[in-house]
């Protein structure tokens, strides 16, 4: 499904959305995020496949105006990462902020924040990147 058949898709659900009214509203995302998911499951499969083959790294993702930044991997990789990270942060800031109050949930959030920023700029990922350049 590529990204024009995904915007029919969506579309298609905001309009079936709008008939049948906001009863159906979650069965119809749920439907939706089911197919997106389909999407990005096959893509990262195919990503693994072409490396398995040694081709190098992942396909080239059509040009959207949001480039990836350099030596942040994959868009999964990074999403994957970003996830973890925030659901990690719900038990931590809870203990920061039990233990020290408010200065206790920056510390903790200044943390998440430094991880993230450390993994979106780690050189992982450049050789992929000016390979596939």
């Amino acid at each position: 499904m590529e990204r024009q058949e995904l915007k029919r898709e969506l579309d298609a659900t905001l309009e079936a959305r709008r008939e049948l009214g906001s009863e159906y509203e979650s069965a119809l995302v749920e439907s939706f995020v089911e197919k997106v998911d389909t999407q990005v499951r096959r893509r990262l499969a195919e990503e693994r496949l072409g490396a398995a083959r040694g081709g190098g790294g992942p396909a080239p993702v059509p040009a959207t105006g949001g480039g990836a930044v350099p030596g942040s991997g994959t868009f999964g990789e990074r999403f994957g990462f970003a996830i973890v990270t925030l659901v990690l942060a719900v038990p931590l800031s809870a203990i920061g902020a039990a233990q020290a109050r408010l200065s206790g949930l920056v510390v903790v959030w200044a943390g998440i924040v430094a991880v993230n920023l450390v993994h979106a700029r780690s050189p992982r990922g450049r050789a992929k990147d000016v390979d596939a350049a």
